[in-house]
């Protein structure tokens, strides 16, 4: 047997020893892609995976066992975010407490699946890391305790304080917006007193409200079963902050430079395919028909363009009708009538689309899987955000020249026309999306070969703790130097009085002597 094949067999050996834990438990399609390409990089490189997820797929591969937590589906409502009420202003989009009130309760529900208490509870299983994904909630981290491993963040946002946390950063508010923030750096004064404000009450809500409610899950659902191994429960404290590493699902390209320590690695795109899958006859045959290339207009899979109000879409299509290049439009609608160069998919192949020479630009509502897609393939964007990271993701894009942002309005029709003359008539659009898809694309490792390799090292390196920063030690108020803060405000006030009471005594000193020198 020749040399060469001997070290591939043992080094395919060797990296499939590991056997490794993954959970992604939120509900959301969009969460449900990340971790399946997550997990399937840990297949290819040979690993043993246990997955929890709320998506069962049919197909399994061999070295793969799946958890079933499908019933966190139903903790999503059937239409979520309807884009007319959105529009009209009837409801609003969840702000930082319905957001970590939500994932508290999908974290809760994972724990509390039969399949999981029975992984949890299982005496002959073990496992050599745990990977979780990070959702507004560290109550995960219990799991990692019970199997007595280092454990890895996996955090599918843009880079933001909340995360860095985990890391041991302390991002400032002045140059770093928080995830559902429609600001992006430099911010103004308003601007900084908001972000500023938002950092400190969350600090605060996190405290005293959701620290302690996770306390208790925790004991809830980990101290009996680690003391059943004959183990003592780390605390909670202790352990949110003993994460071995963080990886994020972002990019330069698609962000601005930020400061990050060594635990800390962003591996963005790591859901994109490696080869680009062939489009339909159909569809093929439709993209290169269009002489003056393709507009695909797409508000992914949670909002539903069928959803906006009748007027906005006979306008879209009217208008839509009116430009010569050919518009393809996700839309489970047939009760318009569509222009002879629109026309409407239920679904579509949304990457094989972007990656096709005719698609000259995207409308999108700027989820982060999309924003990820169009800079891959170097496609100008028009971000429509609804809520949550969305305006975030535009905000970024539209700072780079990539992309032109459009608000949900009645006069969306308008709006949005004007940016297409926009992107489509200036050049430097089209000229940022490509440089930016090859900065995005050109790497010394694809993404998902970087996943690999951290998840191998910190198994190897027993949890990587020669990367951990001494800040993850401190707590929150030593960070803000609150500690310090009321050591000063309290040397002040007992000098204060010290002061005020030798004065006291000086005067009543001073009358006595005063009514001796009379007598």
């Amino acid at each position: 047997m020749p040399l060469w094949i001997l070290v591939v067999l043992l080094t395919f050996s060797y990296s499939g020893a590991h056997k490794i834990l993954v959970v992604f438990p939120l509900p959301e399609q969009s969460h449900g892609i990340l971790g399946a390409r997550f997990v399937r990089h840990l297949l290819n490189y040979g690993h043993e995976v246990t997955y929890i997820t709320p998506f069962i797929e049919k197909y399994t591969h061999p070295n793969q066992q799946q958890v079933d937590v499908s019933r966190n589906l139903k903790l999503i409502p059937e239409n979520p975010v309807n884009l007319s009420s959105l529009i009209s202003k009837e409801v609003s989009a969840p702000g930082f407490t319905e957001t970590m009130n939500f994932m508290n309760l999908v974290a809760v529900q994972t724990l509390e699946n039969e399949n999981v208490q029975k992984l949890l509870k299982n005496p002959n299983l073990e496992f050599d890391l745990v990977i979780l994904e990070w959702n507004f909630s560290e109550l995960l981290a219990g799991i990692a305790a019970v199997f007595d491993v280092p454990y890895i963040w996996v955090s599918n946002l843009e880079p933001h304080w909340l995360i860095a946390r985990l890391a041991g950063e302390s991002f400032n508010p002045i140059f770093n917006s928080n995830i559902l923030s429609p600001y992006i750096p430099p911010l103004n004064l308003y601007q900084r007193v908001e972000e500023l404000w938002t950092q400190i009450t969350f600090h605060f809500h996190m405290y005293w409200y959701n620290d302690r409610i996770q306390r208790n899950d925790y004991e809830r659902f980990f101290g009996d079963i680690i003391r059943m191994k004959g183990r003592e429960s780390p605390l909670f404290e202790e352990l949110k902050r003993n994460g071995s590493f963080v990886l994020g699902n972002s990019h330069l390209a698609l962000g601005h430079e930020m400061r990050f320590p060594n635990n800390y690695k962003n591996v963005g795109g790591y859901h994109v395919d490696e080869e680009v899958k062939p489009l339909s006859p159909k569809l093929e045959k439709l993209m290169n028909n269009a002489a003056d290339g393709v507009i695909y207009f797409s508000m992914g899979s949670k909002l539903k363009s069928e959803d906006l109000p009748v007027d906005i879409k006979k306008g879209l299509m009217k208008m839509f009708g009116e430009l010569k290049q050919t518009v393809l439009w996700k839309l489970d609608d047939k009760s318009i009538d569509p222009p002879s160069n629109v026309h409407i998919f239920k679904r579509v192949p949304q990457q094989s689309l972007l990656a096709h020479s005719k698609c000259v630009l995207f409308i999108t509502h700027g989820g982060i899987l999309s924003t990820i897609e169009a800079v891959h393939y170097g496609v100008p964007i028009i971000g429509i955000p609804a809520y949550g990271d969305q305006f975030l993701n535009i905000e970024r894009l539209v700072r780079k020249d990539q992309a032109k942002r459009v608000d949900l309005s009645h006069s969306l029709v308008a709006d949005l026309k004007y940016a297409i003359d926009e992107l489509l008539n200036t050049k430097r659009y089209n000229d940022t999306a490509k440089n930016n898809s090859f900065i995005f694309t050109h790497r010394t490792v694809n993404a998902g070969a970087e996943i690999v390799h951290w998840v191998e090292h910190v198994i190897l390196t027993k949890g990587a703790k020669y990367l951990r920063t001494e800040n993850l030690d401190l707590h929150w108020y030593q960070k803000l130097y609150l500690d310090l803060g009321l050591l000063l405000i309290s040397a002040f006030l007992f000098l204060t009085y010290t002061c005020k009471l030798f004065l006291i005594f000086i005067s009543k000193t001073r009358k006595v002597d005063v009514k001796k020198k009379k007598k």
